[in-house]
């Protein structure tokens, strides 16, 4: 086990993320990796409390650590999770949707990644009232970014034992920015012959996720369609609670479940804390300590198998006896 200490700063943020983010960390710990948690605040009550959504005591900690656990934004989402990854220059969202075995869903055979191009598209929000009722939006995507996420792609499949990468677009109707982006991408998997490329409308490719979800395994677009179509997903394996994803760059990291507030759980003790836990597999796994982030998901998976779960997905354990069940797994 490396004794390098690991700076890690935590944003519990609002709704269930102080709940999931704790159980989170608390799984962590029982890695026996040399952590240091940092914590600081953002999102709505901080506002309240502080008039600023993302202080700059804790942005400056986002800087320092390496790596920033984050749960969950509500009112105040543009101002702070948008802000982070905008500040820290993750230009990869990467959401990984895969079916657990005891959970009821579509498709249990389901393992997709989407890999979405974080820092542009209508994401920039660079909105205009042009007169009384009107208003534009501006999509902006380049060059330099659509290859760049199509590169992770490809070297993300390749690493992560995947043969094929399936590029999703609209440019049958959007022809110059995701003509654009697919003629980028199309240029980037000429120097990847050992991964199957192909390329599907972006209607078409929710269709078939539904009908047929075998068809993929990594899927690269566009901001906004890859916010869109990581939701759909989630709803192949059972819900939101079971996704993470990681927000990344050259430089920084940030580890975050795709579930949001979920204020009508908030402050019951019986959010599902599966997608930060494994947003806590996916920190493990960034930082190079595999063989932790493997004994993470392993005890989480067998946790879930067994039932020892929160009542979503069918057992009666609170948010932290589920992570403690997690880590006596863990622990055997």
């Amino acid at each position: 086990m490396s004794q390098k200490t690991y700076r890690i700063a935590i944003i519990p943020g609002d709704g269930i993320g102080p709940e999931v983010i704790a159980a989170a960390v608390a799984v962590l710990k029982a890695t026996k990796v040399n952590f240091r948690f940092e914590h600081y605040e953002a999102g709505d009550d901080c506002r309240k409390k502080q008039g600023v959504a993302l202080p700059e005591e804790t942005l400056q900690g986002a800087f320092e650590a390496d790596a920033v656990l984050f749960g969950a934004a509500g009112d105040t989402a543009a101002e702070v999770i948008l802000r982070l990854r905008r500040e820290l220059g993750t230009y990869v969202n990467l959401r990984p949707t895969r079916a657990f075995p005891g959970v009821p869903c579509l498709y249990p055979e389901t393992n997709i990644v989407i890999v979405r191009e974080n820092s542009e598209c209508l994401y920039r929000g660079i909105e205009n009232e042009i007169s009384s009722g009107v208003v534009t939006a501006i999509r902006v995507i380049t060059a330099t970014a659509s290859e760049r996420i199509a590169r992770f792609a490809f070297e993300y499949a390749q690493a992560s034992g995947f043969s094929k990468v399936t590029a999703v677009h609209k440019a049958n109707v959007l022809k110059k920015s995701d003509g654009l982006f697919l003629q980028s991408v199309r240029a980037v998997a000429q120097a990847y012959s050992d991964i199957v490329y192909d390329e599907a409308l972006v209607d078409a490719a929710a269709m078939h996720l539904v009908m047929h979800p075998e068809r993929f395994q990594v899927i690269v677009t566009t901001n906004l369609f890859g916010d869109i179509l990581s939701d759909l997903a989630a709803g192949l394996i059972g819900g939101l609670g079971l996704c993470p994803s990681a927000n990344l760059g050259d430089k920084y990291a940030l580890f975050e479940p795709v579930h949001g507030t979920a204020p009508d759980l908030a402050g019951k003790g019986i959010a599902n804390p599966t997608a930060a836990i494994l947003c806590g597999a996916m920190l493990l796994r960034h930082l190079k300590v595999i063989d932790a982030a493997q004994r993470v998901e392993t005890a989480l998976e067998q946790a879930i198998r067994a039932q020892e779960t929160t009542p979503d997905l069918g057992g009666v354990l609170s948010t932290m006896e589920m992570a403690k069940a997690v880590i006596q797994r863990m622990e055997k």
